[in-house]
C-alpha cells in the first residue's frame, strides 16, 4: 500500500492525544508518522467534543454514545446494539472523502462489523482486523452469557461474519490463531498471521527513586504492582488470597492502579479483610504510571481461571518498559506462560487459582534480585526490538 493512503480506524477506546494515550493512539500514531491519511471514529470524550476534531495531526470523528466503559453487562450490550448505528450516521456527516484505502477494525466491539462491511462494499477497501478479544465465547467463560442461547448465537453469527469480511487478522500469539483455526475451521488460514501487542516506549524514569518510593509508601517491601483494568476478567480476589499468605515481616506490597466494574468490590473485601498489604489507586497518566513501575520489584499480571481463549494482555509492556520481571497469575489456556516464561524469559507463571503457587513465585523472586535484573532486562531488549508501534506498523503494512 502507497505513502499517503487514506485509512479509518474503528476504535471503542480512543483516547485524547496527549492528554492520555493507548495501543491505538499509539499505533494510529506511528501511521501518521509514516505519512498517511488517519480518520479515526471513536466515542465522545465528553458531550462538548462531538464531531469532528483535529487531535494531533488526526481527524478523529468523536460520537455520542451510551456509556461503553465501566457499566453493568445489560447497559454494555444496548450501547454497543446501538454503536454500529451511531457510527454509521457520524461517517455519513462528517468522512466526505471519495476514496478509503483501509479500514482497521479492532475487536472488541464485535457488533461494528457492521459499519465495516458497509465501508468496505463502498470503498471496495482493505479490511484488517486486530484480534484482541475473542467474543462471545470470554462472555461464556466469565458466567456473562449462555452458550447456545439466543444472545449468544446472534453474537456467534456477528463473528462468524467478521472472520469471513476482513482481508487480514492479527492475532496477539499463536494460541490466538490455533485457537481461531480450531473452533473456526471455515476461516480461511493465510488471513491469519502474528500480531503482538505493541506500545510505544516511555522514558525510564530518571528521577530520585527512593524518594518516590517514599512518596507511595513502597518503603522496603517488595512491590507487585498492577495497573490497568480491575473487572471480572482480572479477577483479583484471586491476587488477595495470595496477598493473604504473607506476613507483615515478609515486607510484600501488592499496589494496585486502575479502575473498573470490580473496583468497589475488591476494595471491599480488602476492608472486611483487613488485607494491610494491599493498596488501590485510581488510574493515573500513562507516564505518572510509568515512573511508579519503574520503582516497584515486579509487574502483575492476573486473568481469570475459567478462559478457554488465549489472552494476552498487553499491560506487560509496561512492565518490559520499565526494566522489571512480570509475575503472571493466569489461566491454563493461555500460551501467556509459556511467552513470558519460557520465550522472552522476563517472568513467571502460576495458575491464578492456586494461591500457594503464586507465592512460592514470588518468594522466588523476592529472593534472587539478580534474576529479576536479568528477567527486566530480558523484557526490555524483546520490548525494543520487537513490540513497538513501528513493528506493527511494519507488520500490517506488509499484510494488506
Amino acid at each position: 500500500m502507497k505513502q499517503n493512503s487514506k485509512i479509518l480506524f474503528l476504535a471503542l477506546a480512543y483516547p485524547k492525544i496527549p492528554n492520555s494515550s493507548n495501543l491505538y493512539t499509539d499505533l494510529m500514531e506511528e501511521f501518521r508518522n509514516q505519512g498517511h491519511d488517519i480518520f479515526v471514529v471513536a466515542p465522545a470524550v465528553n458531550d462538548s467534543e462531538i464531531g469532528l476534531i483535529n487531535e494531533e495531526g488526526i481527524s478523529v470523528i468523536r460520537v455520542k454514545t451510551l456509556p461503553l466503559l465501566n457499566v453493568n453487562p445489560i447497559q454494555k450490550g444496548i450501547a454497543n446494539v446501538l454503536l454500529p448505528f451511531q457510527y454509521k450516521k457520524a461517517i455519513k456527516k462528517h468522512f466526505k472523502s471519495e476514496a478509503l484505502d483501509l479500514i482497521i477494525m479492532p475487536t472488541p466491539p464485535i457488533s461494528l462489523v457492521d459499519v465495516a462491511s458497509w465501508l468496505k462494499n463502498k470503498y471496495q477497501s482493505n479490511l484488517y482486523l486486530i484480534l484482541r478479544d475473542i467474543f462471545p465465547q470470554n462472555a461464556v467463560d466469565l458466567g456473562m452469557m449462555k452458550k447456545g442461547g439466543m444472545l449468544y448465537n446472534f453474537f456467534r453469527k456477528k463473528e462468524h461474519l467478521l472472520y469471513e469480511l476482513v482481508d487480514q487478522i492479527g492475532c496477539m500469539s499463536q494460541g490466538n490463531i490455533d485457537y481461531v483455526m480450531r473452533h473456526n475451521p471455515k476461516v480461511k488460514v493465510r488471513k491469519l498471521h502474528l500480531l503482538p501487542n505493541w506500545q510505544k516506549e516511555i522514558p525510564q524514569f530518571s528521577g530520585d527513586k527512593e524518594a518516590l518510593r517514599k512518596k507511595y509508601s513502597f518503603d522496603d517491601n517488595f512491590v507487585i504492582i498492577f495497573g490497568g483494568n480491575i473487572g471480572l476478567p482480572q479477577k483479583l480476589e484471586n491476587i488477595l488470597a495470595v496477598a493473604e499468605l504473607f506476613q507483615p515481616e515478609d515486607k510484600v506490597l501488592f499496589f494496585i492502579v486502575g479502575q473498573g466494574t470490580e473496583k468497589a468490590k475488591i476494595e471491599k473485601l480488602i476492608q472486611e479483610k483487613n488485607i494491610q498489604n494491599v493498596v488501590i489507586k485510581n488510574s493515573l497518566p500513562r507516564e505518572d504510571y510509568q515512573n511508579i513501575i519503574s520503582v516497584a520489584d515486579c509487574g502483575l499480571i492476573s486473568l481469570h481461571e475459567n478462559f478457554t481463549i488465549p489472552n494476552i494482555p498487553s499491560k506487560s509492556l509496561s512492565y518490559f518498559n520499565a526494566r522489571i520481571p512480570v509475575l503472571a497469575a493466569i489461566d491454563s489456556n493461555t500460551d501467556y506462560g509459556k511467552i513470558i516464561q519460557d520465550e522472552v524469559k522476563a517472568g513467571v507463571w502460576a495458575p491464578s487459582n492456586q494461591a500457594y503457587l503464586i507465592k512460592e513465585k514470588i518468594d522466588l523472586l523476592r529472593a534472587n534480585p539478580q534474576l529479576c535484573m536479568q528477567m527486566g532486562e530480558n523484557g526490555y531488549q524483546y520490548f525494543v526490538n520487537h513490540v513497538t508501534p513501528k513493528h506493527s506498523y511494519e507488520i500490517i503494512m506488509n499484510q494488506v
